[in-house]
This record gives C-alpha cells, sequence and structure tokens, in this order.
C-alpha cells in the first residue's frame, strides 16, 4: 500500500500557526513558507545553514575518522579545502568545533549537540514527506536537507507530535542520535551463505537511496549472500524479489542484522 497523498497540510502550536507544506498537482516536490520569515532572515540564515550543515557533517565523519581530516570534511561537502578551512576556524571561534593543525577536526559537546539537533529535524522531515506527502523514498533525503534548516524547536516538536513520534526515519535511521542497533554489522562483511535483514542506509546520499530503490533493496528486505564475484565484483544477493547485484562501495553503507552466518 502506498503512503497516503495530502496536497496541504499546516503543523499548529495551538491557533498558531507554525509552518505550511503542499505539493501541487504534478509537482515533483513540496513547497512550503515559515510565517513572517522575510527577507532579512533569510539573509541571516545563510551562514546558519552552512554552519549545520558541516557540524552535520562532521558527525557523521567522526565514526570514520577522529579526528576527521578537512580534507574528507571538504571533500562529502563539495566545496574546496580553503572554504572548509575558513569554516572551521569560524565554528572553532564559536565553540564549536576543536581543530588540531595536520590531523584534522573534532566536534565539541555543544557542536555534537547542535549536530544531533539538525539530525533529528531532518529525519523528522523525512517521515513527513514520505508518509503524509507520498514522496518517493529516494527523494525525501533532499528534500529534508533544505527544511532542517528552516525549522525552529517549535515547529520540530509539533512535528514530532503530529507524527506520532516516529523512532525512526524511512531508511532505517533512528530519530534521535546517530547509532543504530548494537547488533549491526555492514552488508559489505556479509559472509558468503549468510542470511539477513536489510536495517537501514547511512550515511545518505541521492545517488545511493536512487541505486537501492532501483535493486528494490530498502528496510526490511531479507536477503541471502549467494557469492562475491571477483576481482572487486558486486555482491550477488538472493531476495524475495530476485536477484539482485550491488557494488561493494554501495554495500558498505547499508546496516544489516545477521540472522544466520554461512554455512559450516
Amino acid at each position: 500500500m502506498s503512503p497516503e497523498r495530502v496536497t496541504d497540510v499546516t503543523i499548529h502550536r495551538g491557533a498558531t500557526p507554525l509552518i505550511r507544506l503542499a505539493q501541487k498537482p504534478g509537482a515533483v516536490g513540496p513547497f512550503f513558507y515559515r510565517p513572517g520569515a522575510g527577507a532579512t532572515a533569510m539573509k541571516h540564515e545563510s551562514f546558519h545553514e552552512s554552519a549545520e550543515m558541516y557540524l552535520k557533517t562532521a558527525s557523521e565523519l567522526a565514526g570514520e575518522n577522529t579526528p576527521t581530516p578537512i580534507a574528507a570534511l571538504a571533500g562529502r561537502l563539495g566545496v574546496s579545502a580553503v572554504s572548509a578551512t575558513e569554516m572551521v576556524h569560524r565554528l572553532q571561534e564559536q565553540g564549536l568545533l576543536a581543530h588540531q593543525p595536520y590531523r584534522g577536526i573534532s566536534l565539541t559537546a555543544a557542536g555534537q549537540q547542535l549536530a544531533d539537533e539538525v539530525v533529528r529535524r531532518h529525519r523528522l522531515w523525512e517521515c513527513f514527506l514520505y508518509e503524509r506527502l507520498g514522496l518517493p523514498w529516494h527523494e525525501v533525503h533532499d528534500h529534508a536537507c533544505r527544511l532542517e534548516h528552516a525549522t525552529t524547536p517549535a515547529v520540530t516538536e509539533a512535528l514530532d507530535a503530529f507524527l506520532g513520534h516516529p523512532a525512526a526515519c524511512p531508511h532505517g535511521n533512528p530519530i534521535d542520535g546517530q547509532a543504530g542497533e548494537p547488533a549491526e554489522r555492514l552488508l559489505s562483511e556479509l559472509p558468503v551463505g549468510g542470511t539477513a535483514v536489510l536495517v537501514r542506509v547511512h550515511p545518505e546520499s541521492e545517488g545511493l537511496l536512487c541505486y537501492l530503490a532501483e535493486l528494490d533493496l530498502l528496510p526490511g528486505r531479507r536477503i541471502t549472500l549467494r557469492e562475491i564475484a571477483p576481482y572487486q565484483g558486486p555482491m550477488v544477493l538472493q531476495t524475495d524479489v530476485g536477484v539482485r547485484y550491488i557494488g561493494r562501495e554501495a554495500a558498505a553503507h547499508v546496516h544489516i542484522r545477521l540472522l544466520t552466518e554461512e554455512p559450516a
């Protein structure tokens, strides 16, 4: 059953409208507005949005490299090393990042808290866009990336309540916090013959989500690894919808819950 489509929704706190989202027939995505938001506010939010993107990305990379090299941060964000270095210095001045020369950056407690807040807003919007507006599973990530920066704490809490306090986003990631299940492994680590359930996709990107959607490899799908092609070839998965071939780079971003190990 496909998600219910809603063409016009306004989220309130009491009688006060906080934010309105709508989808015109045939439109690619939703549009939204916040009552009272003007040009001055939008100009002020330009740096705010960039800062939040840096903090969220630094949090995502923290598990891969500690400290995180500025080059890795710049690469993930698609900006130059010079631009990344300038922003790192500004965030360091605000006490949100710690920078170790020639090593990299790490989030301070204050920076991690802000990053977690951005992630929570992002995943709540993904739930709303997918479940309420009926946007495709692989498209809601990019829309949520824009909405997350224009969401006040009041809107966040109203949205959470409106959705019934969801535990996870459509891509399987927990609404509160970055961590998944303790027993999770990566699909790229699944042994030949092993059976597992796809749990979540992290970190997300439009290209990766499109790729997985085309393969119909979404959270909840049960898979068995039949073989791994030689010379860095794809992984061959048996699913209830047929055989699927997935590249190892993509498999390294898909988290699974192991059901059975490889045959003895």
